[in-house]
């Protein structure tokens, strides 16, 4: 195999991480049960694929190949260390993996992931480390993606990734989808990993791409098989939301990258089918007059989605969502949103002072999407001091590149 064939099959074995390693994760500690040796099974199948595929070729099942590959290597080195702490020697090796491991990659309802996402949300854990664990685990977040996530420090999240994994070991907590029973009293924190997750995808909080599709598509898959596992109105509220939100996804970023607005959005770019699925389950799910805060969510998705154009959107209606999503789930970001949707009803200053308020009382003062929206309601006022002063706030904030892009336009035009 010449250089370029073995580079090509490098590139292949690295898209394959990507699209894979975290399905494989998960069946991995299925079969290993443990986190930590489950990883290190990952590594070493990747890294044995990097030797063996430029010689032999992409197995036709690479996962199934690494399943079974890091499975294989795993049980290996756990017999090798047996052997060594007995007898004093190392064991015979095991023989390697083959491709008759189909098996082992389970495309049921009760999936892989799945299981492992209602591992890693079981009530013995505290509601932080559910998600943050999920996150890192099922979705292969960085411990800082998911800080900034929080908003929390990430050296404080690292250490409650590391207790949950102690927490699930040492009280043998079960790698299984619950017993129906069970299923909706672990339901809410299922619904909030299964969110965040979308929401990475959907506005990375990092990085050079405004999206991460890999991320958006597997929480609407996930959310599909939670749907149909638990067919509960927010279940389907979920779904709908995060379903009207991805219909938009073409149209939130310019061929080159950058970031279009909603209210400049090319509404023809709007994926109408995924559009049309989520305002069925929403209707579903607002007939069973049980939903919650993600149907309430998906509600507002909603307005926008059936504005024929920005100027045609019912801010009126929209804010009122807001009062009682605001009811339902009051958080600093609800307060946020309500404050922007009040500035296009009302006007700016209106969405400003509300602002103030949410800021003075301590609320997102490191939140840079607070500050973007003070910034903007500035712009439209003509205060183009506060607007740049606020502007430069966001700016400093700002991880993600092409968030920071349309910022420093912004502050260009503020600043002439």
């Amino acid at each position: 195999m010449n250089e370029a064939e073995a580079a090509k099959i490098r590139a292949t074995v690295d898209a394959v991480y990507r699209a894979e390693s975290r399905r494989v994760l998960a069946t991995l500690i299925r079969l290993l049960g443990d986190f930590d040796l489950a990883e290190e099974a990952l590594h070493e199948a990747f890294r044995i694929a990097l030797e063996q595929w430029p010689r032999e070729g992409v197995p036709a099942h690479p996962r199934a190949w690494l399943v079974s590959t890091g499975r294989f290597k795993a049980i290996d080195g756990m017999r090798r260390r047996a052997r060594f702490e007995t007898l004093g020697e190392n064991a015979e090796p095991v023989e390697p993996a083959g491709e008759d491991a189909a098996a082992l990659d389970d495309e049921g309802i009760e999936d892989d992931r799945l299981r492992l996402i209602f591992t890693c949300c079981h009530p013995a854990l505290p509601s932080d480390a559910q998600v943050a664990l999920t996150l890192r685990e099922v979705c292969g977040l960085t411990t800082e993606a998911i800080a900034r996530a929080f908003l929390t420090p990430a050296p404080t999240l690292a250490q409650r990734i590391v207790r949950a994994k102690a927490k699930i070991r040492t009280a043998q907590i079960p790698y299984e989808v619950p017993a129906q029973a069970e299923l909706p009293n672990r339901l809410d924190a299922v619904l909030r990993v299964i969110y965040l997750v979308f929401n990475e995808g959907y506005a990375a909080s990092s990085g050079t791409s405004l999206t991460r599709p890999d991320l958006s598509c597997e929480a609407i898959r996930l959310g599909r098989l939670l749907a149909t596992l638990l067919p509960e109105p927010e279940a389907w509220g979920l779904l709908a939301l995060m379903l009207l939100h991805e219909s938009r996804r073409i149209a939130r970023t310019s061929p080159s990258g950058d970031l279009v607005l909603l209210e400049d959005q090319d509404r023809s770019l709007w994926n109408r089918v995924q559009m049309a699925e989520g305002l069925g389950l929403l209707e579903r799910a607002l007939k069973s007059r049980r939903f919650g805060s993600y149907t309430l969510q998906a509600a507002i998705a909603a307005v926008h989605a059936e504005a024929p154009r920005a100027s045609a959107t019912d801010w009126e209606q929209i804010v009122g969502l807001y009062d009682l999503l605001a009811r339902a789930d009051p958080s600093p970001v609800v307060e946020l949103n309500r404050a922007v949707a009040v500035a296009m009803r009302d006007g700016p200053m209106a969405g400003l002072s509300l602002i103030a308020a949410l800021l003075a009382r301590g609320h997102l003062a490191d939140y840079h999407l607070a500050h973007a929206a003070r910034a903007e309601l500035y712009r439209r006022l003509g205060k183009k001091a506060e607007a740049r002063a606020a502007y430069q706030r966001a700016l400093s904030l700002a991880r993600q590149e092409p968030e920071r892009r349309f910022l420093e336009r912004r502050l260009g035009e503020v600043s002439k």
